[in-house]
């Protein structure tokens, strides 16, 4: 008898300058890599006790921070502050090396400074944003000085953050709502089996608490959260983070509760958006007309997904719409994803002409031959990533040739079923900016591996 695995949260939190952000906005093909199977191991999860623990084991030996020493020091003379440095323990010997670079363990060491001299704050800062969350923790606990340089926005402005305690989550997220107002970005991840249909709603809450007081966010991404996101988060949303650039609600919910009407309203109060991920229930031909607005700031990505029953039953966006938005917009890149719930006849009303898709991922119940072809013909200009999960046939090896023909601006193809040689040798051919692709000849043991084009 097996065990579920444990849910483990993760959180991605940006403070501070966003100019990263900036320069380089969520798509579908840089961020995060969606169609790529992830082939990464994944770190040890921290416990719930992150706050209160100072050690962390890496390779099997402890990272240790050496006391600091008592020093006396003249009457009157100001306080100085142990500093700490960075070097590696050989794991054969147990002696310093000599280069900073050597391979082994790093180690702690102190090095005291001289009386009535301190590193600056800033210093600290460039420092801490190098160690993980407990040796953060850690350094916040010696002094005001090192408090004050372990809380700055430069310390945590990019930070991993995995929890397998559903409670220390919340309490995370809490407590960035109470001390971080300059929040810039946040992205959560959920991993594990969800034990009620209705259960996360001490997670959202959270979020909820987090969006009223970071007016500053400009970048939350839900999507890998298996919660059923409501209206009452997204309004929340839009009236509380008023410079927000980009929202991800494209989760793997299997009840789309996001009305047409409150995503209406985000991009009223919302201005700046350039990066907004749906379910298409969300979305309404009045959001297309609003974002292709002459006042609209430019939209960048569009990720829309189709995977529960009200996106089977949502309203047809028409065609002129979208050539609407595509003429305001010409940088728009549209991400669809078609899942089995969605039947043939939606399908066809979801691929329009005029659709500026740039990733397309189809795990469809019914045909995929069509859709192929469909994408071959009307996507060849736009499309950059396509994701096939279908039954092998000779009728979609000889669509996805025609699709390596046509569009030649791919760079990820993985098509998850075995293709005859002639597919992969279509791909080679005729897609000079291929950089990796999944085209099996016969059949191998899963998950399949991605191969990545030199």
């Amino acid at each position: 008898m097996t065990t579920a695995p444990r849910p483990c949260f993760r959180a991605r939190i940006h403070l501070g300058s966003c100019r990263h952000w900036e320069a380089h906005p969520p798509s579908a093909l840089t961020w995060p890599p969606r169609l790529v199977p992830d082939s990464h191991a994944r770190p040890a999860p921290l416990d719930s006790r992150c706050f209160r623990v100072c050690a962390e084991r890496r390779g099997g030996a402890p990272v240790r921070a050496a006391p600091s020493v008592p020093a006396s020091r003249p009457s009157g003379s100001p306080r100085f502050l142990p500093t700490t440095v960075l070097r590696r323990q050989s794991p054969v010997s147990g002696q310093n090396p000599s280069g900073p670079l050597s391979s082994g363990t790093p180690t702690l060491l102190p090095a005291m400074a001289e009386p009535g001299e301190q590193l600056p704050e800033e210093v600290l800062a460039l420092i801490f944003r190098h160690l993980p969350l407990r040796d953060r923790a850690a350094a916040a606990r010696v002094c005001r000085a090192w408090a004050a340089a372990a809380t700055c926005s430069t310390v945590w402005h990019n930070t991993n953050i995995r929890e397998p305690s559903r409670l220390a989550a919340i309490e995370l997220l809490t407590a960035l709502a109470g001390r971080n107002p300059e929040l810039r970005g946040l992205c959560l991840e959920c991993r594990g089996e969800k034990r009620l249909f209705d259960s996360g709603r001490d997670v959202l809450d959270a979020v909820h608490a987090l969006c009223r007081a970071a007016r500053a966010l400009r970048h939350l991404d839900l999507r890998r959260l298996p919660f059923t996101l409501d209206d009452a988060l997204v309004l929340q949303v839009a009236h509380g983070c008023p410079e927000l650039c980009s929202l991800f609600l494209d989760n793997s919910t299997l009840v789309g509760s996001v009305g047409p009407g409150s995503v209406l309203e985000l991009l009223e109060a919302c201005p700046c958006l350039r990066a907004l991920g749906l379910h298409l229930a969300s979305l309404s031909r009045t959001a297309l007309e609003a974002l292709a607005a002459p006042d609209r700031a430019p939209f960048e990505l569009l990720a829309l997904r189709c995977a529960c029953p009200e996106d089977a039953r949502a309203s047809p966006l028409p065609n002129e719409a979208w050539a609407e938005l595509s003429r305001r917009h010409p940088g728009l890149a549209v991400e669809l994803e078609l899942e089995p719930a969605l039947p043939a006849e939606s399908v066809t009303r979801v691929l329009q002409p005029a659709v500026p898709v740039a990733a397309l991922r189809l795990s469809l119940s019914g045909d995929t031959v069509g859709p192929v072809r469909f994408a071959a013909r009307h996507y060849a200009a736009t499309l950059r990533a396509l994701e096939v999960r279908a039954a092998a046939s000779a009728e979609l090896d000889a669509a996805l040739e025609e699709l390596a023909e046509r569009c030649v601006g791919l760079r990820e193809v993985h098509c998850f079923c075995v293709v005859r040689p002639s597919v992969l040798h279509a791909f080679r051919t005729h897609c000079p900016r291929l950089r990796s692709y999944t085209l099996k000849l016969t059949r191998e043991p899963h998950p399949w591996r991605p191969t990545l084009v030199a």
